[in-house]
């Protein structure tokens, strides 16, 4: 399941989001600490396996709390916390 963190706006949509499936076979937890926003934790999915969430109080301002992480124009580069994760559960819209 893919699980969906952040907002839609006039300006645009602004998510990450976490491949659950591929999350909770993770033993590294790398995008925990490879965020430097730290916009990450640990939670619960809906059937209670211990997977990656988006912080619930950085959910609304992922367009400025991952500004500097952010590509400029259409750079295709991976963001720091698609690096740490080894699995590639990480993506992001924005």
């Amino acid at each position: 399941m893919i699980a969906n963190y952040g907002f839609e706006d006039a300006s645009g949509l602004y998510f990450i989001s976490i491949d659950t499936d591929k999350c909770i076979i993770c033993k590294d937890r790398g995008c925990l600490d490879g965020c430097p926003a730290a916009v990450f934790e640990l939670g619960d999915d809906d059937w209670d396996d211990q997977v990656a969430v988006v912080k619930s109080s950085a959910r609304n301002q992922i367009t400025m709390t991952c500004a500097e992480c952010k590509p400029v124009s259409d750079c295709e580069r991976p963001l720091p916390c698609q690096k740490a994760c080894i699995l590639g559960a990480i993506s992001h819209s924005w």
